[in-house]
């Protein structure tokens, strides 16, 4: 059985940051799953265009105010509290916040630790 608490791991080789966002990550590839689960935050005001090329993704928000745009088709949607998104195709897509956001993701395949975004996805 694995129990971890946001505690436990904030500020750990867990807890991974860059340009507007944080992802605390509770379940890792090493912890056996399968998966990958996150607590992830993103500050108002945050732009970012992403793409996972290696995992697919789903993030249920617990708090905040986003828009989020599929690049391939133009089509936008709201996220709010309640909302779940699933990157089921490698979307490339642009998240916009307009209200400090936090999401709980999950990760498929899982993610080792250290991933952070770049050109590639």
């Amino acid at each position: 059985m694995i129990v971890r608490s946001l505690d436990e791991i904030s500020g750990t080789d867990r807890d991974v940051q860059g340009e507007g966002w944080r992802s605390r990550r509770f379940l890792l590839r090493d912890d056996g799953l399968g998966f990958s689960l996150t607590d992830t935050t993103v500050a108002a005001g945050t732009e970012m265009e992403i793409e996972y090329r290696h995992h697919l993704e789903a993030c249920y928000c617990l708090d905040g105010d986003a828009e989020i745009t599929d690049l391939a088709t133009g089509q936008r949607h709201v996220i709010n509290p309640g909302t779940v998104y699933a990157l089921d195709q490698h979307d490339r897509h642009r998240l916009h916040v307009a209200r400090d956001l936090r999401l709980i993701c999950v990760f498929s395949p899982a993610l080792t630790g250290g991933e952070t975004h770049d050109a590639s996805g």
